[in-house]
């Protein structure tokens, strides 16, 4: 017999929430300009910084954000928002729990909570609730976020869609049953903006996927499934497209691998003319002794002809920590004001 949740341990737990910094509240630029006269990694995020602020300075630029890891659950949640609600980026590629778990978890009105304390992870289990480092997760919102996500699978023709095409109607049902305004995946829809998850069913997204090929299994009906090729095949279009792109990139992983990989795929569609990645910026605290692809340079990366060699900078750092300096920083020079919206999602309607 299963024991029942002690529910005021529970909510003493989950009493603080993570609250997400705002980037226009407050004005980065004087640390970062003093940064820029300093060493190590001071001076590496001055210089990242400058080249993100090319990007949204050169007319032709795509910029494209690139998330890997838990950053958005860990209080950048409305920093990557404000940059899509600025025309500051005009794509996005993230791991599936990024956008899932993280961004339209909370659009449905959940919260991330700090960890006051770090009990034992089988405490932990037995209330229900789910740790990222010293970030708690109340994991019956999270199953609510699993049905949701079932629900909206079960409202659709049940044929093949882009990673793309399914966060849109996330997007979709935030617009008319969400609890919160900045919403990445909300605003995203707004601006069409596309997100592309390469991984996606790696998230909370991919229960309630499974349920609903189960349960239509079952039932003898034929049910929706996601399409990876058409991920790649409608990014590389972007890509072709495009022309002119930069990176803005937190973490590593396949989400980085996937948007440098373009490049390749369009030259082997037969685009000889296709160029790399004009711009690129990595922040990660990824160590490259062990040849991980996912934590190699950018540097390294241009030996497979996905980024250019001269304008890119890699940031050893805590996303976290130097995000918001980053983000601020660009969004009090105003750049973006005179920005032209590429709309990119539109073009495959």
């Amino acid at each position: 017999m299963t024991e029942p949740l002690n529910t005021n341990r529970k909510a003493e737990l989950l009493s603080t929430t993570v609250e997400h910094i705002d980037i226009t509240k407050f004005d980065a630029r004087p640390i970062v300009d003093a940064m820029k006269k300093m060493s190590f990694t001071s001076r590496d995020l001055g210089r990242a910084t400058d080249i993100y602020n090319q990007m949204l300075a050169d007319p032709d630029c795509s910029i494209f954000l690139v998330i890997a890891g838990s950053t958005s659950a860990g209080g950048c949640m409305d920093l990557y928002a404000e940059l899509l609600r600025n025309n500051m980026i005009d794509g996005v590629v993230a791991t599936g729990a990024s956008i899932v778990d993280m961004d339209f978890f909370e659009g449905l009105g959940h919260k991330h909570y700090q960890a006051l304390e770090v009990p034992d992870d089988d405490t932990l289990r037995s209330l229900l609730i789910d740790r990222i480092y010293d970030t708690y997760i109340d994991e019956e919102q999270l199953q609510d976020c699993d049905h949701t996500i079932l629900e909206i699978a079960n409202s659709l023709e049940p044929r093949p869609y882009s990673s793309r095409e399914f966060i849109r109607e996330m997007g979709k049902y935030l617009v008319e049953n969400g609890k919160k305004e900045n919403s990445l995946v909300k605003l995203a829809y707004e601006h069409d903006v596309p997100i592309f998850c390469p991984a996606f069913v790696d998230s909370s997204a991919g229960f309630g996927l499974v349920k609903h090929q189960v349960d239509r299994a079952k039932a003898g009906k034929p049910y929706m499934v996601l399409d990876a090729i058409a991920d790649f095949r409608e990014l590389t279009d972007i890509k072709i497209k495009a022309g002119t792109t930069g990176l803005l990139m937190i973490g590593g992983g396949v989400p980085k691998n996937f948007i440098q990989d373009t490049v390749v795929c369009a030259e082997i569609l037969g685009h000889d003319d296709v160029q790399v990645h004009k711009y690129a910026v990595q922040i990660t605290v990824a160590d490259v002794r062990d040849g991980a692809c996912s934590s190699s340079t950018l540097q390294e990366a241009a030996s497979w002809g996905k980024v250019n060699t001269g304008i890119e900078q890699m940031v050893f750092a805590e996303a976290g920590s130097v995000m918001p300096l980053l983000a601020s920083d660009a969004y009090h020079r105003g750049l973006w004001k005179t920005r032209t919206k590429r709309r990119w999602g539109a073009s495959f309607d």
